[in-house]
């Protein structure tokens, strides 16, 4: 089960984030929730019977920076790992939505805000002496070009394009990392592809100096959960079903809550390069990339074992190489640094 630690969860009022909390606490961690809502978040977990003294919840609104500063502000001195959890999913605007910034909001929320909250924590995480250090960020499959899920083009596949968006500033009138027209789902699907991305780079860049593991980790498809309240009626109704029954790939928020648990505290991940951790049904793992003879490589069991399949994103998987420039040009943007520019821009 691994040595007890801290860990800042965004996004616990429901669904996955909830649900993660609730499993690690059982696992003897201490959790530290971050949303809009420090008061929905105390409630949710009350419902759930979560142990107060095991639980700090503080404010903080991913979709605004100077709210991601302030409450980095007011953290204890002491964290052992970060999961970035929370999302915003608004597929039915006409228009997009500007975070007070200026940046369209799903990119702002879902990258931008975790983005700014890895950097503002990686020190005190390299500073810790606890044994598993990480940094978990959820992806989701519809932003891997190589799943299914990725491949639907309703309303568009996940696509950076050439990042001219985020090189001319990403403010009005721009609100794709394209350049191109708003699509509202696929400003999700792009938040996440970026997510995903940067998990990869980070590793790459700074795991061998801080010591720190940084992960990608699709816990299945949650397909009920709150990220889709913003979806017609009608595919509220049917997504779910499809995935039980089509797809087979439902999982509960419980279940997936206790896979992101698993991520964090499970002793095994500590030493896996960075990888995108996929659980499956019923397969064993797959590793593309990775050590074949890593412990977590053989598993197989049913969907409830919780198997993982493991792919290592690399360019030749279909994205192309500019999008390593990610790091720098978020970095050297005014509203996000300057932070570690050396050590992110080699």
């Amino acid at each position: 089960m691994g040595t007890p630690g801290t860990v800042l969860i965004t996004g616990t009022t429901s669904g996955v984030g909830l649900n993660a909390t609730k499993a690690l606490v059982e696992r003897g961690w201490t959790v530290i929730t971050a949303n809009r809502s420090p008061q929905r978040a105390a409630g949710a977990a009350d419902e759930m019977e979560i142990p107060k003294d095991r639980l700090q919840h503080v404010l903080m609104d991913l979709g605004d920076l100077d709210s991601v500063r302030s409450a980095v502000e007011k953290l204890p001195s002491g964290v052992d790992a970060l999961v970035c959890n929370a999302a915003v999913y608004k597929p039915k605007l006409k228009q997009p939505e500007r975070s007070p910034q200026g940046y369209e909001i799903s990119m702002a929320t879902n990258h931008f805000g975790h983005f700014l909250l890895v950097q503002l924590l990686l020190d005190r995480i390299k500073a810790s002496s606890h044994p598993s250090r990480r940094v978990v960020i959820l992806g989701t499959v519809t932003a891997n070009s190589k799943e299914l899920g990725g491949k639907i083009p309703i309303p568009a596949p996940a696509d950076l394009g050439d990042l001219s968006g985020f090189e001319a500033g990403f403010m009005e009138p721009v609100s794709m990392a394209s350049g191109k027209r708003f699509k509202p789902g696929k400003a999700y699907k792009d938040s996440k592809l970026c997510n995903m991305i940067t998990t990869q780079e980070l590793h790459r860049r700074l795991h061998g100096e801080t010591g720190i593991t940084f992960t990608s980790l699709y816990p299945g498809c949650v397909a009920d959960t709150p990220l889709f309240r913003n979806t017609p009626k009608v595919f509220q109704k049917i997504f779910p079903w499809f995935q039980k029954n089509i797809t087979g790939g439902y999982v509960t928020q419980a279940l997936a809550g206790e896979r992101v648990a698993q991520v964090v505290a499970d002793p095994d991940f500590a030493e896996a390069p960075c990888l995108y951790e996929r659980y499956r049904a019923g397969a064993k793992i797959a590793v593309a990339g990775g050590d074949r003879n890593h412990p977590r490589c053989i598993k197989s069991g049913g969907r409830a074992a919780g198997n993982i399949r493991r792919q290592q994103f690399r360019r030749q998987d279909g994205y192309p190489q500019s999008y390593r420039l990610l790091l720098p040009v978020f970095c050297l943007h005014p509203a996000l640094g300057p932070y570690h520019h050396d050590t992110l821009r080699h």
